[in-house]
């Protein structure tokens, strides 16, 4: 198993749990990025830049991946894309997505565009409370527990 992270929008606390997690499992990581990203010193970190532009970061992590590999992101369709292809995809937040509910999930991200896109509501998801940082670094132990 690897561990891909949608690094563009991955808040801090997030990857700080991420580099904790693989120091200690020795599980590989890459982090995806359209921006230089500081890393910890870790034979198992690596970063991947790639150019801007709308879903390149995406588009290299679903061609990287391979069924069984964990996606680390909060992007919905990116989400999708990963368990269409046999992966998994935890969000910031904690949550698992699963072909169980990721239709669902990708059904309401796209009612909320529209609703955004026709000035109904503004703005995007809030910022990370500590309870959602505890919830995820809790998810990412379950899962590395259960598939190790």
């Amino acid at each position: 198993m690897h561990i891909w992270v949608d690094a563009d929008a991955c808040p801090k606390p997030i990857k700080e749990i991420l580099f904790r997690a693989v120091k200690r499992t020795k599980i590989h990581m890459t982090l995806v990025a359209n921006q230089p990203i500081n890393l910890p010193e870790s034979p198992f970190i690596k970063r991947i830049q790639v150019s801007a532009g709308f879903d390149v970061a995406d588009k290299k992590i679903v061609d990287m991946m391979e069924p069984g590999d964990l996606v680390i992101t909060a992007d919905i369709p990116l989400a999708d894309a990963v368990i269409d292809k046999g992966g998994i995809a935890l969000n910031p937040r904690g949550e698992l997505y699963s072909k169980d509910n990721i239709k669902q999930r990708l059904s309401m991200r796209n009612f909320n565009e529209q609703l955004r896109g026709s000035g109904v509501i503004a703005g995007g998801p809030a910022k990370l409370h500590p309870r959602e940082i505890q919830a995820f670094a809790n998810s990412l132990d379950r899962f590395l527990t259960s598939h190790r």
